[in-house]
């Protein structure tokens, strides 16, 4: 009989890990996770179906003792938490986690970064998220780095932005990227090709950009969300100048994301993300059905609602921004 495969996932407790966890399980793998504090997952189904490591990412035993066996690792980590630094924090671990996975002789690295244009200056935030990619391809362990955009599911940071955006307020002065273009995800795709580049042959070494099969502007997400939601069409006006700083402050005050970590976020929307390549569908296949558009994915996240109910403004913990939100960030460790 064989044996069925082990997976690492990282930043456990937030947004993507503590979804992909279970459908790792429901594929049949043998699934670790690495928590800085277990009792965060003790009240989770799948606790007994899984093992767990309790330790910080940033210390080489704990990484030891968490890739031992490993086929595949999902990094979901970050240090986006409003204390500064983040991009040589982010560095660091990137580097010690790819050293790690190489002295263990892990199988995969598959990463969950942010989709960007590939010409002109990127956000402090943005190129920071390519570049622990960059880091994790050259650790000489096989890495799949999978760029998406705004992730379209109940709790998501991106999507709860846009959630507050179009039901708390029925007009709003914005910045002028409300009208860059962005490919958005569901979050049921997202997971598929989570699963899926896991069996990736062992030659491939790359990015990979993924997406839903629509591209909109978010003003044209903000009047669609309405519609789907019963609301009148927001009244939108745009304004030549308002800066990152400002847009964040107006973010943080009417939608989950705190002010701190807004800032950094609300710089990456000023790119617009659209994939330029679609290659990881000939290794992974469609999800069943094929990839949800964008009407469909809102109203499967607001039906969620009851299960993960969504937060109120100002609230999101730093953990809960996934890494695919506009190259935002990955989860806790």
């Amino acid at each position: 009989m064989t044996q069925p495969r082990r997976a690492l996932v990282t930043g456990v407790t937030g947004y993507i890990g503590s979804r992909l966890v279970p459908r790792l399980i429901e594929e049949g793998w043998q699934v670790r996770v690495l928590t800085r504090d277990e009792s965060k997952v003790a009240d989770r189904w799948w606790r007994a179906r899984v093992e767990v490591v309790e330790g910080d990412a940033t210390a080489r035993e704990t990484l030891a003792e968490a890739l031992v066996d490993v086929d595949v690792a999902y990094y979901f980590l970050h240090s986006m938490d409003g204390e500064g630094d983040f991009v040589e924090r982010d560095r660091e671990l990137a580097r010690t986690f790819g050293l790690a996975a190489y002295e263990a002789e892990v199988g995969r690295i598959v990463y969950l970064s942010g989709l960007h244009p590939h010409r002109g200056p990127l956000s402090d935030h943005l190129a920071s998220r390519v570049e622990v990619g960059d880091l994790l391809m050259a650790s000489g362990v096989p890495t799949a780095v999978l760029q998406a955009a705004i992730i379209l599911g109940s709790g998501s940071a991106s999507f709860e932005m846009l959630r507050h955006l179009t039901t708390r307020l029925p007009a709003m002065i914005t910045p002028k990227w409300l009208d860059n273009r962005i490919q958005p995800i569901a979050i049921r795709d997202v997971l598929h090709v989570l699963v899926g580049a896991a069996s990736l042959p062992p030659e491939v070494n790359r990015t990979f950009d993924i997406g839903g099969p629509e591209v909109l502007t978010y003003r044209e997400m903000i009047n669609r969300f309405a519609a789907i939601a019963g609301l009148r069409p927001r009244i939108i006006v745009p304004v030549p100048v308002l800066t990152p700083h400002l847009a964040s402050q107006w973010v943080g005050l009417v939608t989950p994301v705190p002010t701190g970590i807004a800032k950094p976020l609300v710089g990456s929307l000023l790119h617009e993300v659209v994939r330029t390549e679609s290659d990881l569908e000939g290794y992974v296949g469609d999800p069943p059905g094929g990839a949800l558009p964008f009407d469909v994915a809102v109203r499967d996240a607001i039906a969620g609602d009851d299960a993960d109910p969504r937060p109120e403004p100002g609230t999101v913990d730093p953990a809960r921004i996934t890494a695919a939100d506009p190259a935002w960030a990955g989860g806790a460790s």
